[in-house]
């Protein structure tokens, strides 16, 4: 495989699930994990991707602004985020984590809705706050430095004292057979804790995320009640989730 193709793939699975690590990237590509390394250092120069220790995240990742241009897919994450909003009432209690797709949601929320929210998320946490009417709360504990989100037994502890409405525990890799999955063993635990303080699970994502997996599973398919994507509802891709008793919106 040439190096512009193989960089093309790493480059993709980036923009897709954010953060990548580096022993997966090597295993998919059939290469040494030294020769993904030298790809992601060559990226990285090239102000592609943003290279840490242990593999990769997206431009995108870390946002501590709003820059819409550095948002992967970032027209199908508006779309999602505005399908996400018709679940969101007056009064609720919301569980919220990071990632793109639900720093869209945060951002998109209508000024009129006042509810609570509580999140790990720093980035989600900061946008947030432009909203008068809603109260953020945030979960602190020890903070990842590549999702910028907070976790350990602290967040964990804390998660388990709420009883949320409903829960967006943002989604990297999702599968009918699989379920909700993710690599991070840490933030794995800390979605987790999510989902069991939730009457309701929505995981939302770009449609690149369906039928991907990872290391860790976060939760089956049959704990989660919705998934929004930007596809029609009535897409043959979707099909299977259907089948399972997901909404899909």
């Amino acid at each position: 495989m040439l190096k512009e193709e193989r960089q093309n793939i790493i480059l993709n699975e980036v923009r897709i699930h954010n953060r990548v690590l580096l022993n997966d990237l090597a295993a998919q590509l059939g290469v040494s994990e030294d020769t993904v390394r030298r790809d992601l250092k060559e990226l990285d120069t090239l102000g592609r991707v943003k290279k840490v220790h242990g593999g990769a995240i997206s431009k995108g990742y870390h946002l501590y602004s709003y820059r819409e241009q550095e948002i992967y897919a970032h027209e199908h994450k508006v779309l999602i985020a505005k399908k996400a909003m018709t679940l969101l009432k007056d009064g609720q209690v919301v569980l919220i984590s990071g990632g793109t797709t639900n720093l869209e949601l945060a951002r998109l929320i209508p000024k009129q809705l006042k509810a609570t929210f509580f999140t790990p998320s720093l980035t989600t946490a900061l946008q947030l706050l432009s909203h008068p009417n809603i109260e953020t709360i945030f979960i602190g504990g020890k903070l990842s430095r590549e999702a910028q989100i907070a976790i350990g037994g602290n967040v964990v502890n804390l998660l388990s004292q709420i009883k949320a409405d409903i829960c967006f525990p943002g989604t990297s890799y999702l599968d009918v057979r699989h379920g909700l999955s993710d690599f991070d063993w840490e933030v794995v635990q800390m979605k987790k804790a999510m989902i069991n303080a939730a009457k309701q699970t929505v995981a939302m994502g770009i449609s690149e995320k369906l039928n991907s997996f990872n290391k860790y599973q976060v939760c089956d398919i049959e704990d989660i009640n919705y998934l929004i994507t930007e596809l029609d509802s009535r897409h043959e891709l979707l099909e299977p989730y259907k089948n399972q008793g997901l909404s899909i919106l």
